[in-house]
């Protein structure tokens, strides 16, 4: 075989290879879509949880505040 039937070769196998992986994500695609849309027409959605409620104290400002102060100061200060 010569340079140019080799060079043929390769480009003719590379573009099964690729046709290959284009035809089976195509096929992914619409499989995934058709999935979809079954489970959206006969699964019915689950209703909303109720929100959690929140801590039960509030929290102090002026504490955080110091907080954040302290650990900003710390670190700048390393």
């Amino acid at each position: 075989m010569n340079s140019g039937e080799l060079l043929a070769e390769g480009l003719s196998l590379m573009f099964m290879g690729m046709g290959a992986v284009f035809v089976f994500l195509a096929i992914l695609v619409v499989v995934t879509s058709f999935m979809s849309s079954l489970i959206q027409k006969y699964v019915p959605e689950k209703p909303a949880a109720p929100n959690k409620p929140g801590p039960t104290r509030p929290v102090n400002d002026q504490i955080l505040l110091a907080v954040i102060s302290a650990a900003i100061h710390k670190h700048r200060s390393r």
